[in-house]
């Protein structure tokens, strides 16, 4: 059963597990279509492997093939559309930035940090779909990363965006080199009002 179509992927559900599948891109040439296609299922797979071995909150891979991973499936709520309704919407949020820190502090740089792709199953935050991730030690980076979240939060729950990012920035402070990239992202955050001055 199709549950979603992205950009790069399709996404099914089969018994208790999610399939991946990267489709054919026809404006690629075949021949780098496939190279990347492969790379970036490798890719995802190894970022998820190194995020469970130090017991980060991600699906498990079961199984891979060359454009396909299996997934462990996450029974849960998406958080997009459920966390300016829950109670404990602050101490979750503390959770987003802590596991975003403990990613960060492994070189796992997610990508798209939305509440899109984060389910919370049991009060327990999963990360899901590392698709655009990759590895970085880079602070940039790392302040980008933040950045994506930031402006997701206030698009999507604008009402509590603030006192949201304020525990998400607390959970973060558990990260070896928050203060570095906390700085970084007031950085990225004046480049982008740059920009829109324009």
């Amino acid at each position: 059963m199709i549950i979603a179509q992205g950009a790069e992927a399709l996404i099914k559900k089969s018994g208790s597990n999610i399939i991946k599948d990267r489709i054919k891109k026809s404006y690629r040439l075949p021949i780098l279509d496939e190279r990347l296609r492969k790379q970036r299922t490798k890719k995802e797979s190894k970022l998820l492997e190194k995020a469970i071995s130090v017991g980060i909150k991600v699906p498990r891979v079961i199984n891979q093939s060359q454009y396909s991973l299996v997934l462990e499936h996450i029974y849960g709520k998406k958080l997009a559309s459920s966390l300016d309704n829950l109670k404990n919407k602050d101490p979750i949020a503390a959770q987003i930035g802590s596991t975003i820190a403990r990613l960060h502090d492994l070189n796992i740089i997610h990508g798209d940090l939305t509440t899109s792709n984060m389910i919370l199953s049991k009060n327990d935050v999963y990360f899901i779909d590392f698709g655009l991730g990759s590895e970085s030690a880079r602070i940039e980076d790392k302040a980008t990363d933040l950045h994506v979240l930031k402006e997701a939060l206030e698009a999507r729950h604008f009402k509590h965006a603030s006192k949201l990012w304020e525990s998400v920035l607390k959970g973060y402070q558990i990260s070896k080199n928050a203060r570095q990239v906390l700085k970084q992202l007031e950085k990225v955050e004046k480049r982008g009002r740059y920009k829109n001055s324009y």
